[in-house]
């Protein structure tokens, strides 16, 4: 025992004396210059699903200098290889990591953020495991699938104590206009919103077709009902109404949810019930015309396809002018991706906190299981259930397919 505490000694000290012996570099990038921070002050960050507006949202976070991109994952090899790509051209280096599976990615202690952007159907299981690793979290929206999502990706959030983004750049910087007036008191007392968005998702039915060698189509399908591939069934193209995931019932709820976040978003803005959910769901059919009006608890009601009503047409109280108040606005420089760096900076909310944007995409669900069952609801929105209405909770949520649960 003693002639081995010797000799690791000695190894030890020759160790040790050939490591003070090599000159220590460290490299220009990793100090800054310019306006690029030194790498302890950049949020390195990695994403998942990096198709459509993955790649937007992909090409914000890395032309950023206070960001330092090292990972990317999709379930399709051709996507992620060519994101990979666009990371080591930025860095003119080869150190991006590709991986097919987000839990991988999730796992890398050196990653401070995410941003997701896959179909609708995966957005909660990603970010509340992202949470659970102590990630901070951009998705894009809409943010959830179901009803009952929604709380689980807030309670992750808070849990963990991690910044959660929701992802529409259009509730702040294309509704402005409609904001504005009502937040500085020029409409006077409002009255009512109306959105005017759809349609609902469909079923999809499209024949079978050969699995191209790229993509992993099992982790594709995750939590959704086993289906076979067809290449419309999982385009991402911007499409509600057919040959893509957004239109089809097992990963989106169509235009009502994907439009219906920014529309939705902007109009619970303009009328400021961003933190509120609606009490009850007014069924109108009227002739031919089906519409909904959402009332709050405040009496304000938000209207949807109401007839002869314009989108974002805000009610207000002619001849009367209020005071105004402060309107919310982007912390840091950057937009919303410039938002959400700022909040990881500084652990404060961002402008999209995930509770505004669950509470925005709340709606969309809320109006989607009224029109499905044709009639008015009662909505409990601190229990998180329709009041006295079985039939109606049974949409609350969907099963997932093993092994995939929140």
């Amino acid at each position: 025992m003693a002639r081995h505490q010797n000799n690791s000694r000695r190894d030890f000290l020759r160790t040790a004396g050939a490591a003070v012996s090599i000159p220590y570099v460290i490299t220009s990038s990793a100090l800054g210059a310019g306006d690029v921070p030194p790498a302890s002050d950049r949020i390195v960050m990695g994403g998942i699903g990096i198709g459509n507006m993955g790649r937007g949202d992909q090409g914000a976070f890395l032309g950023r200098s206070d960001v330092q991109y090292v990972a990317v994952c999709d379930c399709r090899s051709d996507v992620r290889d060519a994101a990979k790509a666009k990371v080591d051209e930025r860095y003119q280096n080869a150190d991006c990591t590709a991986y097919g599976d987000f839990r991988e990615l999730l796992a890398r202690a050196d990653v401070d953020a995410v941003h997701v952007a896959t179909p609708d159907h995966w957005h909660a299981i990603m970010v509340v495991e992202a949470c659970r690793n102590g990630k901070d979290v951009y998705c894009q929206k809409p943010e959830t699938r179901t009803l009952a999502e929604g709380p689980a990706m807030v309670a992750a959030a808070r849990r963990y104590s991690r910044v959660v983004s929701g992802g529409s750049q259009r509730v702040l910087e294309d509704y402005r206009d409609t904001v504005e007036p009502c937040w500085n008191g020029e409409k006077g007392t409002i009255r009512s919103i109306n959105v005017n968005v759809g349609p609902l998702s469909q079923p999809c039915n499209l024949p079978a077709e050969s699995v191209p060698e790229t993509m992993d189509w099992e982790m594709w399908l995750g939590p959704a009902p086993w289906a076979p591939y067809n290449k419309a069934r999982c385009d991402g193209n911007f499409s509600t109404g057919g040959g893509s995931w957004r239109s089809y019932i097992d990963y989106s709820g169509g235009g009502m949810t994907d439009w219906g976040a920014h529309h939705f978003g902007g109009a619970t803005f303009a009328i400021d019930v961003r933190e509120d959910q609606p009490e009850e769901v007014i069924y109108h059919d009227e002739s031919d015309r089906k519409y909904l009006s959402f009332r709050y608890p405040s009496g304000v009601m938000l209207h949807h396809n109401k007839p002869n009503t314009g989108n974002l047409q805000v009610e207000g109280t002619p001849g009367e002018k209020i005071a105004g108040k402060p309107l919310p606005s982007y912390k840091g420089h950057g937009g919303i991706y410039g938002d959400f760096i700022e909040c990881v900076k500084t652990r404060e909310k961002p402008f999209r906190d995930i509770e505004l944007a669950v509470n925005t995409v709340a709606l969309s669900h809320l109006g989607i299981i009224a029109y499905q069952l044709r009639r008015s609801l009662r909505w409990n929105a601190v229990e998180q259930q329709f009041v006295d209405d079985a039939e109606a909770n049974r949409f609350l949520d969907r099963a997932r397919r093993e092994p995939w649960q929140l």
